[in-house]
């Protein structure tokens, strides 16, 4: 635990050195603020400093035909070990007049990643919006190698004895949402297809190995029921998602087995003050069938190692309240909680986990509304950091 507490603290202060770099050379000073000559009226604005405070801000370089921001991510995932993630994120302007679930901007981003427990992988992804912000389709594809532990499906002879285990993954997902009307509501349907390369580091009969074959072919359809009112989708102000996904996977859409995934996601953002804005955000995922075991919901709150709590059924809840204290910095507070059960009926063989933490922002892109910034989260015997662009719950 000292350790990577150590490890951790090194990512902070070299993130802390960084943004204050930036802000630095971006924040306004005494000469900036009583120019000894008047600016010549041709200077064109600044790329990266906001016209209204002279702080760093990258609006302005975002607006531009091929802006993006290129981003170097400390990775401090517990399961996955310490790395780092790089992605080139292309963002095109929102709608000149856009409104509260309405004129999204297209985002383009490519990027990949590298752990020091030997995970690696690769993504590229692609979400527009077409005939006047009524059609937004999503296109992605990720090749990964992830060596994670299996801790059993809603406990088990593994819970305290994790068995080592990689999967490779190559697939990809296209999605489709369509506007009902002039409503903030859209009906979706995607696809995905996926083959992944299942290898444990344990014999054949050791007690709790899940069923699984050395090569697992997934595929299935998932219709989708969204309303979406959040006044932008990076760091939301004020509004409200909610989603309802049922995933149908079978051998007749090119998978392996039969399954069924069931999901609901909740989460609102309310302004207590102009500075202060509470979220909320609650998730329940039921499976049924022959599920892969790896394909099992897990709690995934803020300081849990990823499918550390597996189940065939989740539910979890988080709440966040940040404060914007001073200018372009936030101070932010979570606290969560999840539970994972394996029969809906009986509530049979329950984990449940309690988490919270705390963290700061910088407001990077004003128009965009988004903010950066970093967590410091705690779980059982877990202390993780998380770097954030955007809301630790963004979702295009």
């Amino acid at each position: 635990m000292r350790t990577k507490l150590l490890k951790g603290a090194k990512w902070i202060v070299l993130s802390l050195g960084i943004l204050s770099a930036a802000l630095g050379a971006a924040s306004p000073t005494a000469a900036d603020e009583e120019p000894s000559q008047p600016a010549a009226a041709t200077d064109a604005p600044s790329k990266f400093r906001s016209a209204d405070d002279g702080w760093l801000d990258l609006s302005g370089f975002l607006d531009e035909r091929y802006g993006f921001i290129p981003l170097v991510i400390p990775i401090t995932e517990p399961a996955i070990g310490y790395g780092a993630a790089g992605v080139l994120a292309f963002i095109d302007k929102p709608m000149a007049e856009a409104s509260a679930g309405f004129g999204r901007p297209n985002i383009t981003a490519v990027g990949g990643l590298a752990t020091e427990n030997g995970t690696w992988g690769g993504m590229a992804g692609n979400v527009r919006h077409w005939l006047d912000d009524r059609l937004q389709t999503l296109v992605g594809v990720v090749r990964a190698s992830v060596n994670l532990d299996f801790y059993g499906i809603g406990g088990g002879p593994v819970k305290d004895h994790p068995l080592t285990y990689n999967l490779e993954p190559l697939g990809g997902v296209v999605q489709a949402k369509y506007r009902v009307g002039q409503s903030r509501v859209w009906a979706g349907l995607s696809y995905a297809l996926a083959v992944t390369q299942v290898r444990f580091d344990a014999p054949a009969a050791t007690p709790g190995l899940p069923d699984f074959q050395r090569e697992s072919r997934v595929g299935g359809l998932t219709p989708s029921l969204t309303y979406d009112s959040r006044d932008n989708i990076f760091t939301p102000l004020r509004g409200t998602l909610i989603e309802a996904r049922a995933g149908l996977f079978s051998q007749a859409l090119g998978g392996d087995d039969e399954f069924q995934r069931f999901s609901l996601t909740a989460m609102h953002f309310l302004p207590l003050h102009p500075k202060l804005t509470l979220g909320v955000r609650g998730d329940a995922t039921l499976s049924f069938g022959d599920v892969p075991f790896y394909l099992r919901p897990f709690v995934a709150l803020r300081g849990v190692p990823v499918m550390r709590y597996q189940g065939e059924h989740v539910a979890q809840i988080e709440a966040e309240l940040r404060w914007q204290f001073w200018k372009r910095f936030s101070l932010v507070g979570f606290a969560g909680g999840g539970a994972a059960w394996n029969d809906f009926e009986r509530f049979d063989n329950p984990l449940t986990v309690v988490t919270g933490g705390a963290g700061f922002r910088y407001e990077l892109a004003r128009k965009y509304g988004l903010h950066m910034g970093v967590d410091l989260a705690f779980g059982p015997g877990t202390t993780a950091i998380y770097v954030q662009f955007g809301s630790a719950w963004m979702r295009p």
